[in-house]
This record gives C-alpha cells, sequence and structure tokens, in this order.
C-alpha cells in the first residue's frame, strides 16, 4: 500500500446473494462473490508458493463467508464454510480483484472447463479415477 491507496470505507457481507460489497475510498465501489473470493484466495494453499504451483479450486459455487477477521488496518481474512481461512486479503488485492473481476472470472471459468473440472464438484472431495479398464485392472 502506498499513502495515496484507497482504502474500504464499508464492507458488508450480503449472505443471501453471497457477495461481499465494498465501497473505496476513491468511490469505487465493488460487489465481489464469495465463490469469486475462495476460487482466488491469496493463500498458499491455492496459489501455492511459485508460479505453476496453483491448485485450480473446484465446488465452490455455493461457498460462503461465515466471518470475517480484521488484520490491522491492511487486510481482512474471510473464513469460508469449507474451513478455509488462510487467505489474507489486503485494501490492495480486494480492490485489483474488483477492477479485474470480469477478466479474472473468465479466466477461470476457462482454467475450469480446460480441466474438466465443475463450479458444483469440489474435486478433491471426488474419489480418485480408477486406471482399471473394461478387463479388469493390471498391477
Amino acid at each position: 500500500m502506498t499513502p495515496d491507496s484507497p482504502i474500504p470505507t464499508e464492507i458488508k457481507l450480503h449472505q443471501t446473494s453471497r457477495v461481499m460489497e465494498i465501497h473505496f475510498s476513491d468511490g469505487a465501489r465493488f460487489e465481489l462473490p464469495y465463490e469469486f473470493l475462495r476460487v482466488l484466495s491469496p493463500s498458499a494453499e491455492v496459489r501455492g508458493h511459485g508460479p505453476g504451483q496453483e491448485t485450480l479450486q473446484t465446488g465452490k459455487r455455493t461457498i460462503e463467508i461465515t466471518a470475517l477477521e480484521a488484520v490491522g488496518n491492511y487486510a481482512v481474512r474471510p473464513l469460508f464454510s469449507d474451513g478455509h481461512d488462510s487467505g489474507l486479503f489486503s485494501w490492495d488485492l480486494l480492490y485489483d480483484l474488483g477492477a479485474k473481476q470480469d477478466r479474472l472470472w473468465l479466466d477461470y471459468l476457462a482454467r475450469l472447463e480446460a480441466a474438466g473440472e465443475t463450479r458444483d464438484v469440489d474435486s478433491s472431495k471426488r474419489p480418485p479415477k480408477s486406471s482399471c479398464g473394461s478387463t479388469g485392472c493390471s498391477h
């Protein structure tokens, strides 16, 4: 953050629509769906520890934010209904996500499709695909 970085003046969680509404000091206002925030979490669990280490998040369409914790004067930490709570969303990151929301969402949907995954089924909870063919398993 720089001294002239916009800061939030209001953050509202809308549980029915599952949207975080955030107003910034420069007049910008964004509505960030909970699913969007969860799949783009800045945590190492989602982003990995470097380029190419990202983990595609699946099955998060109905995710909820159950709590929102302030972290100093620079960020919030949402607690998601799937237990994820390690992402710190700085004011700069929230502003950037809001400003680039359309492009980031389309990119996420394209990555889901390319992987043959869905917003409705969490692939981390799906049983592994069997390597057995019609003739049985070979070991």
